[in-house]
């Protein structure tokens, strides 16, 4: 093939240019226009079939990459709008969690009127396997002092004023193994003591000791108030189980504490209570 075209080019060319010369002649003696306009014309035409095709193709091409720009854009300010929405969300859910938190002090403060409380964030946790305390954003120039009880929003005992600076303090909580104070079942007033325990402490669990009546799983445990140390009736923990001594001689429970030291962010310190005796 390659060899036919060599051989036989020019034959073609001027093949070519004869038909095209016919063809102006043609023209020019049909439409009346002059010959070389015409031969103009006829050369030029395939060309200008090209340039449109390529036009076409090139605005095809930009079409194309102006939707390309327009799907990005769009994109973009769906994820704008999403995380707007997302944040929108956040909000509402934290303020429907402040608006609940604030309903539960007031229902405790109504319950508890003659506690003076000193509400407190949260601005340490000190987790470990051999200690539970939070660090809190108020102390002494608050009135808090070491002895000072420490709850939830709903009157749950989280532990003890342990250690207090002028704007901060230091709460032992009661599932520390440190942690120790005078108790009663809620169902029988029967008396006992709680203390932390190092084997339950990684499970928000507790040990009741000194019990002498019955006890049954579910039972409410709460601070007995004797001695005037702590203010009576706080919760600590409901019983889960009821197991003997090591002696055998006697048997203690394992409670559940009724807050988690881990999920808090705010507490109440009960820097005044009135004493019954």
């Amino acid at each position: 093939m390659k060899g036919f075209f060599t051989k036989n080019g020019i034959l073609l060319l001027s093949a070519v240019t004869i038909v095209a010369v016919v063809m102006c002649v043609v023209a020019a003696l049909t439409s009346g226009t002059g010959f070389l306009h015409n031969a103009a014309g006829i050369l030029v035409s395939p060309f200008r079939s090209l340039g449109a095709t390529v036009s076409g193709w090139v605005q095809d091409v930009g079409g194309h990459f102006r939707s390309v720009e327009d799907l990005r854009r769009e994109n973009a300010a769906l994820r704008k709008e999403n995380a707007e929405l997302q944040e929108q969300n956040r909000r509402a859910q934290n303020d429907s969690e402040e608006n609940q938190r604030l309903r539960n002090v007031l229902e405790l403060r109504q319950q508890r009127q003659d506690f003076q409380l000193e509400s407190a964030r949260v601005t340490e946790q000190s987790m470990s396997n051999w200690a539970s305390a939070l660090t809190l954003s108020k102390g002494t120039s608050s009135g808090v002092a070491i002895g000072n009880c420490v709850i939830d929003e709903y009157g749950y005992l989280v532990g003890v004023i342990t250690d207090a600076g002028l704007n901060w303090s230091t709460v032992t909580t009661v599932i520390d193994p440190e942690s120790q104070l005078g108790a009663a079942v809620f169902r029988t007033r029967e008396p006992a003591v709680v203390s932390g325990d190092l084997r339950l402490m990684s499970q928000g669990k507790l040990k009741l000791d000194y019990v002498q009546g019955d006890l049954i799983n579910g039972d409410l445990i709460v601070t007995s108030g004797l001695g005037g140390y702590f203010p009576p009736d706080l919760v600590i923990g409901t019983v889960e189980d009821v197991l003997a001594n090591e002696s055998g001689m006697g048997k203690y429970a394992v409670l559940t504490a009724k807050t988690d030291p881990n999920s808090l962010s705010q507490v109440f310190i009960i820097t005044g209570f009135d004493v019954v005796e």
